[in-house]
């Protein structure tokens, strides 16, 4: 078979990489040199890199990140409270393969929000599905939902991923009908994946936020007694950047 045909026949089966790297291949005359079993190797090792990019890429698009991250550049210094031991072991994604969640609090700016998306990222990477919402967002996208019946689908969104991120918890009403969506999602997610929940309110006070006591003792329940927690502390990393720029 001659080259071109090899080519064309890689491309027709949907192999566009490995066809890509056997060009390569033969512009380069010391990588004859290799046994076959050796070229042949880095043409299958080139499909199956370049795959799991794009798989990578298409679920940090799906997920919806704010940010682009990455929790190799989370930021240690003494006075944020973040300890490296527990990030690198909430790192391992074992957390979610357990089912177990995850709550993320502290003061304005001090990188809730940026931590989550570093999770997030990370589950990603390990080829979990991930999706982010800010609470006020969901809650407003319930009462969309109710009045164009889309409501179903709504639910089916939230109760698919691996990790569900649920950004400032505690801002924004909670309806009586955004409550039980909520409890109705979670129930499901309990046997399905898991939660980060990122707040600047201690969960003490996360009772009060809901219109109905029962519904939020069945939440919290589920939510808060089978949960890490990463407890972020000192001035805002908004304000530090500021300071940093207004310097340099």
């Amino acid at each position: 078979m001659s080259f071109q045909l090899t080519i064309n026949r890689l491309r027709e089966l949907r192999l566009a990489h490995m066809a890509e790297a056997y060009t390569l291949q033969q512009q380069q005359p010391k990588l004859h040199e290799l046994s076959f079993d050796d070229r042949f190797a880095l043409l299958v090792e080139r499909e199956a890199l370049e795959r799991e990019s794009k798989k990578l890429n298409r679920l940090i698009r799906a997920a919806g990140f704010p940010e682009k991250v990455s929790l190799e550049d989370a930021d240690y210094r003494p006075t944020r409270g973040l300890e490296k031991s527990l990030i690198a072991t909430l790192a391992s994604g074992e957390w979610v393969r357990q089912r177990l969640n995850l709550i993320v609090s502290g003061p304005t700016g001090v990188g809730k929000t940026w931590l989550a998306c570093a999770f997030g990222t990370q589950m990603c990477r390990m080829g979990l599905p991930t999706m982010f919402v800010k609470a006020s967002d969901l809650y407003e996208g319930v009462g969309t939902a109710i009045l164009d019946g889309s409501l179903a689908t709504l639910k089916a969104r939230l109760v698919k991923p691996s990790l569900l991120v649920l950004d400032d918890f505690g801002l924004g009403e909670i309806t009586p009908q955004a409550a039980q969506v909520l409890l109705d999602v979670i129930d499901h997610r309990m046997r399905t994946g898991s939660l980060l929940i990122t707040s600047q309110f201690p969960t003490d006070q996360w009772h009060s936020f809901f219109p109905d006591p029962t519904l939020a003792d069945a939440i919290l329940d589920r939510v808060v007694h089978q949960a890490h927690r990463v407890s972020l502390k000192g001035e805002s990393m908004r304000k530090l950047k500021a300071k940093k720029l207004m310097t340099s």
